[in-house]
């Protein structure tokens, strides 16, 4: 099995774990391949001798033919792994080396036991939706879609106005630091922290949430995922940030966003006794009673 590995940095309590994973895929004859800089940090972390493994820099090195792309991080590392895989319809799954991690959420104690699962066929596949520019095209690269959200924010002190429309349907004018655009997967990152709701993935719905409106009044929205978002931005100050996932771009003038559902989607290995809503329950500490 022709396995990638994506990752950034770990802490030392993870030293041990890296290891057994290296151990369990040289065990079961896979062929690795590792991001260099992660590679690099690796020999020098553990004090190793050199792998016996392949390395890649970026998407003109990598290998399209492999089987299984494997993040070693947090969400954040999670989604830097999104444009090697996306184009290739490879499956992505992660191992959370941090604390929380919603994306990422293989424990480090049961690394041998989700690959067991992985090498003997007990898992499934689950697909989610992304988002993407419409309008402008070329936004990052060509890199344009978000697996979380697309996010509109003030880039200092001052509101911005955002008029909104859903098909070409004049919805809002936003008096806010920023909107949020998200999808599902992205209703447990920033939206949440917004006062956005849960929505579980797969529901066909997109989430529009402002970030500190001026009006009390106006709260987050669940939209359709076949709804066309349009956003007119204007700056006191000139400036306003734009991202989409942890990409991000800086605009100076009025412009005009057009954001819909994208036609790739983020293939994602889903193994047994895992789900959303075990996750929410794991994460989030639903059914606790803090006070005993």
């Amino acid at each position: 099995m022709k396995i990638a590995i994506f990752g950034k940095t770990f802490n030392e309590g993870f030293r041990l774990y890296i290891s057994e994973l290296m151990s369990i895929l040289l065990d079961h004859h896979c062929e690795i391949m590792i991001y260099k800089p992660f590679y690099d940090f690796i020999c020098c972390e553990t004090g190793s001798e050199p792998m016996e493994c392949k390395t890649f820099t970026g998407y003109d090195d990598f290998d399209q033919g492999c089987e299984l792309m494997v993040s070693i991080g947090g969400d954040g590392t999670f989604l830097a792994t999104i444009p090697f895989v996306i184009l290739h319809n490879i499956p992505v799954i992660g191992i959370n080396s941090g604390r929380l991690g919603f994306l990422a959420n293989i424990s480090k104690e049961n690394i041998r036991g989700a690959f067991e699962s992985i090498f003997s066929g007990n898992f499934d596949y689950e697909y989610r939706t992304l988002i993407c520019f419409k309008q402008p095209e070329d936004m990052f690269n060509g890199m344009n879609f978000a697996l979380n959200d697309i996010t509109i924010h003030t880039s200092d002190a001052s509101l911005i106005t955002i008029d909104a429309y859903i098909n070409d349907e004049f919805l809002n004018t936003y008096w806010t630091d920023g909107l949020i655009v998200s999808t599902p997967t992205g209703s447990t990152a920033y939206s949440l922290s917004v006062g956005g709701p849960i929505v579980v993935p797969g529901s066909g719905n997109l989430i529009i949430a402002p970030i500190s409106s001026h009006n009390l009044t106006v709260r987050p929205l669940i939209i359709p995922d076949s709804s066309i978002i349009s956003l007119r931005v204007n700056s006191r100050s000139g400036k306003y940030s734009v991202a989409s996932d942890n990409k991000i771009k800086i605009f100076e003038n009025q412009e005009w966003f057009k954001i819909g559902k994208s036609d790739h989607k983020l293939k994602m290995l889903k193994l047994p006794n895992s789900s959303f809503y075990s996750t929410l329950r794991n994460k989030l500490k639903w059914g606790e009673d803090v006070r005993n």
